[in-house]
């Protein structure tokens, strides 16, 4: 699968902008500010339906303008394919596959799909545990259309429950029976995304591995672990929260509060690790979830590097890049401030490589 082109309206800092990409190495040059990474977001908009980097959809309409439109070609499975996508200020956001939209959004994900490298990465590692459980949820759920359905249905119980709970204490009641039928819910489908989560992360573990390995020249053992509340009677362990949870008006146990850790010889990557050591793990980690989603989904996803030179040497980023351009790898997009050092890397891997200097 790869992007043919790419027009956008009113997209974050752009107010207009068409490309053309070639199918494998494309490069998006120019200044801090230019609108580099806005571009890669685009691309990322397209293949997900969201921006990669959290922003509610209204806040990726230009300042002062009242809609954004992206659009873009795609060979997909040697078919073409057309995307578009918009959203007006107070409507909701509209997708469309071939001039057909979807009735959900959720059927576009993992048709598309793509992995973002990003110096925003590092949030992976310093921010609380949502973040982590954010990453899991999206890779997992871009090839797995059941986790998908069921981290949904959790979340939707997950908040009903906690309504019933503020409901109780608004009220002076408590009616256990009736918070029971969400502890049945939650359990009934936390079971299966804590067994999805574990199998996923014992399958990233020895890639991670390797490609830290690779990125370090062997000079750490890379791991992760999956803490998971889930044990072997999650259902009478939330009946046991019952009291507590009444106090606090919140549900304090279940799959919502699940995490990752990060180590490098057995030792915390965010307490322990450098900055080039985090830089190199995070690297590694994407990755292996780009191999994950490449060999799950039978597709070859595109890869997204945002800024590789921050805090990597120029030669380990020619060895990155020479890595993703051999054919375990479909259609690379990267971004930096600095042309002639990038047209240099590039055109020596690949003298048909697009450089295109983006500043607005």
């Amino acid at each position: 699968m790869h992007l043919r082109d790419l027009h956008l309206l009113n997209f974050k800092s752009w107010g207009e902008g068409e490309f053309e990409f070639s199918p494998k190495l494309n490069c998006f040059v120019g200044l801090n500010g230019g609108g580099k990474t806005n571009l890669l977001d685009a691309i990322h908009y397209l293949c997900l339906s969201k921006s990669y980097f959290g922003n509610r959809d209204q806040k990726n309409i230009k300042h002062e303008e009242d809609f954004f439109m992206i659009e873009g070609n795609f060979l997909r499975q040697d078919e073409n394919e057309h995307l578009h996508i918009s959203l007006k200020k107070g409507a909701k956001k509209i997708l469309k596959r071939n001039k057909k939209e979807y009735d959900k959004l959720a059927e576009h994900i993992g048709a598309f799909p793509a992995v973002v490298i990003s110096p925003y990465d590092r949030d992976l590692i310093t921010d609380s545990s949502d973040t982590r459980r954010r990453f899991l949820d999206n890779v997992i759920s871009q090839g797995n259309n059941e986790y998908l359905f069921h981290l949904m249905r959790y979340h939707k119980a997950l908040q009903q429950r906690n309504r019933l709970l503020k409901f109780f204490a608004a009220n002076h009641q408590f009616d256990a029976e009736s918070l029971d039928l969400y502890d049945q819910q939650m359990v009934e489908h936390g079971m299966y995304i804590a067994q999805a989560r574990q199998q996923f992360c014992e399958e990233l573990g020895p890639r991670i591995q390797h490609y830290y390995h690779w990125l370090s020249e062997g000079r750490e053992a890379a791991s992760l672990d999956y803490r998971s509340q889930f044990g072997e009677d999650p259902l009478a362990e939330l009946r046991s929260r019952h009291e507590k949870d009444r106090v606090l008006q919140y549900s304090s146990w279940g799959i919502h509060r699940d995490d990752l850790k990060f180590k490098l010889d057995e030792d915390s990557v965010r307490d322990y690790a450098s900055q080039g050591q985090q830089k190199s793990y995070l690297i590694a980690l994407k990755l292996a979830q780009y191999e994950f989603i490449r060999d799950h989904q039978k597709m070859v996803p595109i890869l997204l590097l945002d800024d590789i030179f921050d805090k990597l040497d120029e030669a380990r980023v020619a060895r990155l890049v020479k890595l993703v351009h051999d054919s375990n790898f479909g259609q690379i997009f990267i971004t930096d401030t600095h042309e002639d050092r990038t047209t240099a890397l590039v055109k020596q891997i690949d003298p048909e490589a697009h450089i295109i200097n983006v500043n607005q």
